[in-house]
């Protein structure tokens, strides 16, 4: 018998969370970055408040820093601190203040001045990459020697040093609060200088700015940071729609071709034809597009450049209630939503992993990509295959506010960890990779297989006139579709590409043009577009996240598909109405 060995991980006392939630001031000198390094670790939903009397606006949220919380309240002026005037959402526990490295004088003299107050204190010592740039090194623990206060060194525009902060910033809580320094104000300015002086570090003058500055600048800097984000993005669209779509015309689609002469009419070799097919579909998925996207991504995350992609798209993400964090399982969504719910049920929790799987189901997969660019590539030319596209883009925006407004109260904001650059190392992406894969043959094969036995046998006993009939006011009343198309759509669930093979049976014919015009055809394909990704995503859901997540998120694909491709058509119909 195996024995698991348990490993004791001693806790911290006391434990900051709950009731019991650790409230922290942040302030500083106007121009510190006090306001940047709130939204960098703020939560998608964010209290604010103007007390009586003042201009100037208090914001507050709960922000996550491992097992514990802690309450971030930003105060825009510090003489109110001072003052002891009564925050909107209570008193501190802790003082932070963000200090700018590129002017120690004025913001230190604040700090002695804060170091008056009963109330422990953590410096920021902020903006230390401007600071280098222009030539000037300063010793955050020369400040914290003078200072005896903790000093940490961030950037908070690059999301350097934040983890550390706080961490920081819960030790020092847990410590008496230092006594109060006595000074006048000529007495800190004098201070101020000396400490700033005995802080600079100039023998560090005339570094030289390697790879990883350079890299810093893509990813990381708020000139550059979209546009490297915009990078990785264009990267993994590459591998979506050119690399993966020659490996599927070499792999799968040689099966498929291979398959195709045979032509069994007994319900044995119907069967058989189904299976063959089920494995076929698996082949699809797995090598041309999940693989090659995955090693991709994998690769990037361990490098450390997907954190700071993370950090860069955060505020984004903010506006559909969701954190940076979920940048990746986007983009694994990219190629196939199966492996991107996966990693959301590992990086987030409670409402914003129900919200990220809702909305990644949204994604366009390679699957549907493929559907797109067959159909509107071919018939509705560059403009039709963006604009659908772009819709995409929109439906998921606004199912993320509506989710945000619908939910009572939003996740903690999370401090982002920027870890330093590395090689990835083969063996490591090639585990990782199998690791987040590993579900397409224990949980999705089976699926495939069996769906496709059921719509072979639902065909072979001619059980697909039933379908459609029973379709028609879908198909042929709202989405002003032929019937016979009720099949395709339906089946469309086993995977997305069977919907186009299945389509042209139907229609007898792949000139498609002919037989729908281009507001049925844009109907059609906003439709599968938004319509129940497949059987795949839907069984990963329902160990990810639970059967009811997984059947809200069916219902939910299903309504937005039905509005908006038959708002879509009456829209089109009124507007060809309108010019004929």
């Amino acid at each position: 018998m195996l024995s698991a060995a348990l490993v004791a991980i001693p806790l911290r006392e006391p434990l900051f969370r709950g009731a019991r939630s650790l409230r922290i001031a942040l302030t500083g000198a106007p121009g510190g970055g006090k306001r940047t390094l709130f939204e960098a670790v703020q939560a998608a939903s964010v209290r604010s408040a103007v007390p009586l009397g003042s201009h100037d606006s208090y914001e507050e949220c709960a922000v996550r820093v491992g097992l514990e919380q802690v309450l971030l309240n930003r105060w825009p002026d510090a003489k109110s601190l001072l003052a002891g005037a009564p925050a909107p959402f209570g008193p501190p526990d802790l003082i932070l203040q963000v200090v700018d490295a590129t002017a120690l004088e004025r913001h230190l003299e604040l700090t002695l001045e804060l170091q008056s107050l009963r109330r422990p204190l953590v410096v920021a010592l902020n903006k230390m990459d401007e600071a280098r740039a222009r030539g000037m090194y300063v010793s955050s623990q020369a400040l914290a020697r003078r200072l005896g206060v903790p000093v940490i060194p961030t950037s908070a525009a690059r999301g350097y040093g934040l983890a550390a902060l706080f961490r920081a910033a819960l030790d020092a809580a847990r410590r008496p609060a230092p006594p109060p320094r006595a000074e006048t104000e000529a007495e800190r300015r004098r201070s101020a200088a000396g400490i700033a002086r005995a802080a600079r570090r100039p023998d560090r003058a005339g570094e030289s700015r390697d790879l990883r500055y350079w890299l810093d600048e893509m990813f990381l800097s708020p000139r550059w940071s979209l546009a490297g984000s915009a990078l990785v993005f264009a990267a993994a669209l590459f591998v979506v729609l050119v690399l993966s779509g020659w490996l599927d015309s070499v792999s799968a689609a040689r099966l498929a071709d291979w398959a195709s002469a045979w032509t069994p009419e007994s319900t044995a070799g119907v069967i058989g034809r189904a299976v063959a097919d089920g494995l076929i579909g698996l082949v699809g998925i797995v090598v041309p597009y999940m693989i090659p996207l995955m090693l991709l991504l994998v690769g990037l995350e361990r490098s450390g450049i997907m954190a700071r992609i993370a950090f860069a798209v955060d505020r984004a993400f903010h506006r559909v209630g969701l954190h940076g964090a979920v940048a990746l399982p986007f983009l694994m969504g990219l190629g196939c939503n199966v492996p991107a719910i996966s990693s959301i049920a590992r990086v987030t929790r409670g409402r914003e992993r129900l919200a990220a799987s809702l909305l990644v189901t949204f994604v366009p997969c390679s699957a549907r990509s493929a559907l797109v660019l067959a159909l509107a590539g071919k018939y509705l030319g560059t403009l039709g295959v963006l604009a659908i596209f772009a819709a995409a883009m929109v439906v998921i925006a606004l199912l993320g506010k509506l989710l945000r407004s619908r939910a009572r109260e939003s996740e903690p904001g999370l401090i982002p960890e920027i870890p330093p650059y590395s090689v990835p190392e083969a063996g490591a992406v090639l585990r990782d990779t199998w690791q987040r894969t590993q579900d397409i043959v224990t949980i999705v094969l089976p699926l495939l297989v069996a769906g496709s036995v059921v719509l072979a046998l639902l065909s072979h006993f001619g059980a697909d006139a039933l379908i459609n009939a029973a379709l028609r006011p879908m198909t042929e009343l709202w989405l002003g579709l032929p019937v016979a198309l009720g099949v395709p759509i339906l089946f469309g669930v086993l995977r997305k590409e069977l919907s186009l093979l299945m389509l042209y049976q139907a229609l007898g014919s792949f000139e498609v043009d002919r037989l729908l015009d281009p507001i049925q055809l844009v109907t059609l394909l906003m439709f599968l577009m938004f319509y129940v990704p497949c059987i795949s995503t839907f069984a990963v859901m329902l160990k990810a996240v639970g059967r009811r997540t997984a059947l809200a998120s069916v219902l939910l694909s299903v309504v937005v598909a039905l509005a908006v491709s038959g708002a879509l058509r009456y829209a089109l119909l009124g507007v060809r109405w309108a010019f004929a």
